[in-house]
């Protein structure tokens, strides 16, 4: 297992490797520092990844520069400790493609995790991060294709980025891709698209706390709103202390849940904290969150309804993806009194809560990862000496 260190990723990496353990493999995995002591403590052999760091020749103004070379670095920096331990396959978070450059290189076969919905580019979507449902008529289909010729060319020169990375280490310029996608979402958060790659495979939210510590929730049975802040950098600053003003005497309890510390001085009728984030859920009637794919999908299995601050990244497309889909307020720009207003309006309306439960009950309708691994490994060619 390979994977970043922002905690999107690196959560569902952990969460893959253990059931991998659990199906009786061997997982090892490579990941941000951070979370190697975590891993190690839940009984997976973890090690941290090298290459992370910034570079002096990193252009971090242009994104695919910064991805693609530095993932070629990684790959080179991954090698040995492929080679060490003997790996027969090799699972690589879709931002982090050196996991795939070096078992290509080692002539492994690789599978790619998206701890997301499927992001490829459609002939029949407009395109990812406008937030927009696929056009109707002439008009609707008139304008997706003229916003996927405006974002043509910058596909393009991420895919020569792409070839430039992978012949700097010896690889063909033409990226062969994975043996296969898990794309951990749930069907909820889906669009249809008329050309699905058939090696892509929906196989559910891969889902893993980093504490076993229970967070109290505030005593009282007024409505409980969980609020989320965003663990990526892309998210939305102040959701919390916005969230605390506006629903102050609004009859509500909240708890908040975050991984590095939270307000010193918090009302009686409010906590924070870090605590499992799943038992949270079993008694909260509203979720306020980023719209990060983690913790959006997390509520949607709980079957909880969401109001969405989404700051960049993918985060916009995903609120809008669940709002269309009926569970999810949307609130941009994000003031007190707006999100304070999502929040009465989603525990007033009990379509928010029904539109919740049916996309819990539509996301057991995924497949196995482990057994999609599993049908990748039966198919490939073993290496020599194997």
């Amino acid at each position: 297992m390979v994977a970043g260190p922002d905690p999107g990723h690196a959560f569902p990496a952990i969460a893959l490797s253990l059931l991998f353990r659990s199906a009786g493999d061997d997982p090892v995995l490579f990941t941000g520092s951070r979370w190697v002591p975590d891993a190690c403590a839940a009984g997976i052999q973890a090690f941290p990844l090298g290459g992370l760091a910034p570079r002096p020749e990193d252009d971090d103004l242009d994104a695919g520069q910064r991805l693609h070379s530095r993932a070629a670095f990684i790959s080179t920096e991954l090698l040995p400790d492929l080679e060490r331990q003997n790996v027969d396959l090799v699972v690589s978070d879709i931002l982090t493609a050196g996991g795939g450059m070096a078992a290509e290189r080692l002539g492994i076969p690789w599978v790619e995790l998206s701890p997301h919905p499927l992001y490829a580019p459609s002939k029949g979507l407009p395109p990812l991060g406008s937030g927009l449902a696929p056009g109707i008529g002439f008009r609707g289909r008139l304008r997706d294709t003229v916003m996927r010729a405006l974002t043509a060319r910058s596909i393009a020169q991420g895919r020569s980025q792409r070839s430039l990375a992978r012949t700097s280490i010896g690889l063909p310029a033409r990226d062969p891709g994975p043996a296969a996608r898990l794309i951990a979402t749930i069907p909820a958060l889906e669009v249809e698209r008329p050309d699905w790659p058939e090696d892509a495979h929906v196989v559910g939210p891969l889902l893993w706390e980093p504490t076993e510590a229970l967070l109290d929730a505030p005593d009282g049975e007024s409505p409980l709103v969980m609020v989320a802040p965003s663990t990526a950098f892309t998210g939305a600053e102040g959701m919390l202390e916005m969230a605390l003003k506006g629903l102050a005497g609004n009859g509500v309890r909240v708890v908040a849940s975050v991984l590095d510390g939270g307000p010193e001085v918090l009302p009686d009728w409010a906590n924070a904290g870090l605590g499992r984030q799943d038992e949270l859920l079993r008694h909260a009637d509203v979720v306020v969150c980023g719209g990060g794919h983690g913790m959006l999908a997390k509520a949607l299995i709980h079957g909880v309804p969401v109001v969405t601050v989404p700051g960049g990244g993918d985060q916009w497309e995903l609120a809008n993806r669940a709002a269309r889909q009926g569970s999810a307020v949307i609130v941009r720009p994000p003031t007190p009194v707006s999100i304070a207003d999502a929040v009465a309006d989603v525990l007033s309306d009990p379509r928010f809560a029904r539109a919740a439960a049916t996309a819990a009950a539509g996301a057991r309708r995924v497949e196995d990862p482990v057994s999609v691994c599993h049908e990748v490994l039966a198919r490939s060619t073993p290496r020599a000496g194997r």
